[in-house]
C-alpha cells in the first residue's frame, strides 16, 4: 500500500512539473522567443510528423507540411486559451493542415503513396511500437512481422479519410476519447463511432490485401 501511495504521488508531481514547464514554454512563445520556437519543434516536431504523415502517406509533403504546422502555432500562440494541452491544439492545428492539404492534392491528382518502411526511424520510441496499429486484431497471426506493418499502413491510407483521422489519433498516437473530441471539434459519439468503422474498414482492406481472413 505504501509504493502504491508513493507511486501515486510521483506520477502527480510529474504532472504538475510537466504543466509547469509547458506553461514556461507557453509564456516564452508568446514573448515570441525565438529559442522557445526551437524547443517547441524539439519537443513535439517527431509526433507531429508521425501523425502528418500518416494522414497525407506522402514525405516530402509531410515534411513541408510539419514545418507550416510549427510556424502556424507560434503565429496563433496568443489565442491559446490553456483550455486543453498544448499538444492537443497543435494536433488539432496539423488536423486541420492536413485536411486543407489533402483537399488540395485530391485535386492536382497526386501520385502514388510513398514507401512507409523507415517511418518508425523518424518516431520516438513510443510512437514506433504502435506504428502498425496494433489493435486490429492483431494481424501479425497472418503472415510475419514487416510484411503485415507494410500492409497494413498502406492498408490505413485506404481508409475513409474521415474515419482515418480517428483511427489514427486513437489506435496510432494513443489519445483518449476526450481528446480525440477536442482536436477534431466532434461530438464524443460521433468519435467512437468513426473510430469502430475505421478499425472495422481497416480490417476489411488488410484482409483483401492478405487474401484471407484475420482471425
Amino acid at each position: 500500500m505504501i509504493d502504491e501511495t508513493l507511486a501515486w504521488r510521483d506520477s502527480s508531481e510529474d504532472d504538475v512539473e510537466g504543466a509547469e514547464l509547458e506553461a514556461k514554454l507557453i509564456e516564452r512563445l508568446v514573448a515570441h522567443d525565438e529559442r522557445a520556437f526551437n524547443d517547441l519543434v524539439r519537443t513535439y516536431e517527431r509526433r507531429v510528423f508521425g501523425l502528418v504523415f500518416r494522414m497525407l502517406g506522402q514525405r516530402a509533403e509531410a515534411e513541408d507540411l510539419t514545418q507550416e504546422v510549427f510556424v502556424q502555432v507560434f503565429k496563433a500562440i496568443g489565442t491559446f486559451r490553456g483550455e486543453s494541452k498544448l499538444s492537443t491544439w497543435i494536433y488539432r492545428i496539423a488536423v486541420n493542415l492536413c485536411k486543407n492539404r489533402a483537399k488540395y492534392l485530391r485535386v492536382r491528382h497526386a501520385g502514388e503513396q510513398d514507401q512507409l518502411d523507415d517511418v518508425a526511424d523518424r518516431l520516438p520510441p513510443s510512437q514506433a511500437r504502435h506504428a502498425n496499429v496494433a489493435r486490429v486484431d492483431r494481424p501479425d497471426e497472418a503472415v510475419a512481422g514487416r510484411q503485415v506493418e507494410e500492409i497494413v499502413r498502406r492498408a490505413i491510407a485506404e481508409v475513409d479519410e474521415n474515419f482515418r483521422e480517428c483511427l489514427i489519433l486513437c489506435d496510432v498516437e494513443e489519445l483518449s476519447y476526450e481528446e480525440i473530441a477536442e482536436i477534431t471539434q466532434l461530438a464524443a459519439g460521433t468519435v467512437k463511432s468513426r473510430i469502430f468503422r475505421g478499425r472495422a474498414q481497416l480490417r476489411e482492406i488488410v484482409e483483401r490485401k492478405l487474401g484471407e481472413k484475420i482471425r
